[in-house]
C-alpha cells in the first residue's frame, strides 16, 4: 500500500506544476487525501467491513469534497486535479495514469426504482488507462472509455469512446481520431489547446456550400435556357371530320 501512495504521490508530481515538493503533496493536496482515504477503505470493503469503509468514505468526502465509493476499482497513478465536486460510483473501474479533474462524475443510469435487482449489478463507467477527463465532465451509465482516450472539459458521455480519441459535447462526439492525436502528449483538461473542429459546424458548412453549388448550376442552366430559347410553334391536332363511320348506338339520337 505504501509503494501505492508513493506512486500516486510521484503521479502529482509529474502532471501538477503547482506541486513543489513530495511533502506538500502529501500534507496539502486534497486529491491525495482522497485517494488515500479511499485506498484504506478500499482495503475494509474488501475485508467485509463494508459499514466502516463508507464510514471513511463520508469523512473523506467532508474533508476533501471528493466523493469515491469504497468499492470502486482504481489503478495506479491515479491523479485527480484541484478535486472539489468528484464523484466515482460503486461499480467503476479506473485503470493505470488516469486523470481527472474537478467536478467530474462517474455516475450510474439506473432508475430508482427496484433498487434491490441492482445491487451489485455495473452501473457506473470504466476508464481504461492513460484517459483524461476534463472539468464538469458526466460519464454516465456501464459505458467503457478506450485507452488514451480524452473527454473534453463539461461532455457528457453516453455510449462508449474508442481508444485514442478526443470527445466534446452534450452528447459526447469525437472531434479528433487516433491518427489526429500525438501518442503520450498530455492533454489538459481532455481539450486539445489548438483549433478543436466542432463536427455540427462542419456539417453545417458542408451543406452550405452544397447548397452555394447547386444554386449556381441552376442560374447556368437558366441562362443557358434563355440563350436557347425559341418561339414554340403551336401543335396541331388532326381530326377526322368523317363522322358517318361512328356508330349510334340503338335508342339514342346522332
Amino acid at each position: 500500500m505504501f509503494k501505492t501512495l508513493s506512486e500516486d504521490i510521484q503521479a502529482v508530481m509529474d502532471r501538477d506544476p503547482a506541486a513543489r515538493s513530495k511533502v506538500e503533496v502529501a500534507l496539502l493536496n486534497p486529491g491525495f487525501h482522497a485517494l488515500f482515504f479511499y485506498r484504506f477503505s478500499h482495503r475494509l470493503w474488501n475485508l467485509g467491513l463494508k459499514f466502516i469503509a463508507r464510514l471513511f468514505s463520508t469523512f473523506a468526502r467532508l474533508l476533501t469534497a471528493v466523493e469515491i465509493h469504497p468499492a470502486a476499482r482504481i489503478g495506479h497513478r491515479f491523479f485527480i486535479d484541484h478535486g472539489a465536486g468528484v464523484v466515482i460510483g460503486e461499480t467503476s473501474e479506473i485503470g493505470d495514469d488516469v486523470t481527472l479533474y474537478h467536478a467530474v462524475t462517474l455516475g450510474g443510469i439506473a432508475p430508482s426504482i427496484n433498487t434491490v435487482a441492482q445491487v451489485e449489478q455495473k452501473r457506473h463507467p470504466t476508464l481504461k488507462d492513460g484517459v483524461i477527463v476534463g472539468s464538469g465532465a458526466q460519464i454516465l451509465g456501464p459505458i467503457t472509455v478506450g485507452e488514451g482516450a480524452r473527454i473534453g472539459s463539461n461532455a457528457v458521455v453516453l455510449a462508449d469512446v474508442a481508444s485514442g480519441v478526443t470527445v466534446v459535447g452534450i452528447p459526447a462526439r469525437v472531434v479528433m481520431s487516433r491518427s489526429d492525436t500525438k501518442p503520450g502528449e498530455f492533454t489538459p483538461y481532455g481539450t486539445p489547446c489548438g483549433d478543436i473542429p466542432d463536427p455540427v459546424a462542419r456539417a453545417m458548412e458542408g451543406l452550405l456550400d452544397r447548397v452555394s453549388t447547386l444554386s449556381a448550376r441552376v442560374e447556368e442552366l437558366e441562362s443557358q435556357l434563355e440563350g436557347k430559347s425559341a418561339p414554340v410553334s403551336p401543335v396541331s391536332l388532326d381530326y377526322d371530320d368523317d363522322t358517318s363511320s361512328i356508330e349510334t348506338p340503338k335508342g339514342e339520337n346522332p
